[in-house]
């Protein structure tokens, strides 16, 4: 009888050997793994098109919507070189040659209000409201 038990006691831990913690938990059940592996929910990147073109800037003074540490892209067109400024904390400044499909992208770590503004021209193109 004593030797049946201690069979059966060995044939259990064979069965699931190293799955087992102390307190009860699985290990490597299927959940485990599942929420290991699981991807963060990243936000797809808010994108702003810019054109400079004859001394005029479009868009100027909108309002964009982001959140924390979402991908913002700039993308800009120009016939003038120019410096992008992204007032946040800390700031950002990129340099804008003369070409089409240049392209920006930066994250906002701080919530709040963020200008971008092109230096040369001296216009607002659009603040930036970060939410958490």
């Amino acid at each position: 009888m004593i030797r049946t038990v201690r069979a059966c006691a060995l044939a259990a831990l064979l069965v699931v050997p190293g799955t087992m913690t102390a307190c009860g938990s699985s290990v490597d059940s299927p959940a485990a793994r599942t929420s290991a592996s699981a991807s963060v929910d990243v936000p797809a990147a808010v994108t702003i098109s810019v054109r400079i073109a004859g001394g005029s800037v479009t868009p100027t003074n909108t309002r964009t919507e982001a959140r924390q540490f979402q991908p913002i892209v700039i993308t800009v067109d120009s016939d003038a070189a120019d410096e992008l400024h992204v007032h946040s904390e800390p700031s950002q400044t990129f340099a804008i040659e003369p070409g089409a499909g240049q392209q920006f992208r930066f994250t906002v770590t701080v919530p709040g209000r963020v200008d971008v503004e092109l230096h040369h021209a001296g216009k607002t193109v659009t603040t930036l409201l970060i939410r958490p």
